[in-house]
């Protein structure tokens, strides 16, 4: 319990209330936006989600973002599982929610502990690499534990997840920059 308060005690009430908002976000826009992809992708043999993935993980690479410190991308993720879990709501995998929400966490993490310089999502590149590998983390990850699916739509559902989850990303640098702009959000300088 000791390493628990010494994690969350790196986080500020405002970092704690950025990662929150983009948990509740994310889960909410995830069925619309799945169920939006499933008319693309449903004729590929892809799931849904690959494409979706782009938008709902978004949301995570805007909360790492914002708030900039390590282990944050990961604990939106376990904030999420732990959300959809308790609610019931859309996309749930029973308890392998905490791994198949927390997994593209990770991987953001990951990248932007390699990418030292660039953990508030600074420029473009940043934005597309994180939301890339945490949809492909996730893509990965649910096409392990719950599809079979072929070679061929597996390299299919990887490619576009990472298509997807790098415009997301994209897209997440850009609200984060207009965020910051507005002052919004705390300036990185």
């Amino acid at each position: 319990m000791n390493w628990w308060k010494k994690f969350i005690k790196r986080f500020s009430p405002y970092n704690l209330a950025i990662m929150a908002l983009v948990s509740a976000i994310g889960i909410a826009v995830k069925p619309i936006t799945t169920s939006l992809a499933h008319i693309i992708t449903g004729p590929l043999y892809v799931p849904g989600g690959v494409v979706a993935g782009g938008l709902y993980m978004m949301w995570i690479v805007i909360g790492a973002g914002l708030v900039g410190i390590p282990g944050t991308a990961a604990f939106i993720g376990i904030i999420q599982a732990l959300m959809v879990i308790i609610l019931g709501s859309y996309g749930t995998h029973g308890v392998l929610s905490l791994l198949t929400y927390s997994v593209p966490g990770v991987f953001i993490d990951l990248l932007l502990l390699i990418m030292r310089d660039h953990r508030h999502i600074c420029c473009p590149l940043c934005g597309f690499l994180a939301g890339a590998v945490a949809n492909i983390g996730g893509t990965c990850i649910v096409s392990l534990a719950f599809f079979n699916l072929p070679l061929i739509p597996l390299l299919l559902s990887i490619s576009l997840a990472a298509l997807s989850g790098g415009l997301g990303g994209l897209l997440a640098f850009y609200i984060i920059t207009q965020l910051r702009k507005m002052k919004i959000a705390k300036s990185i300088d």
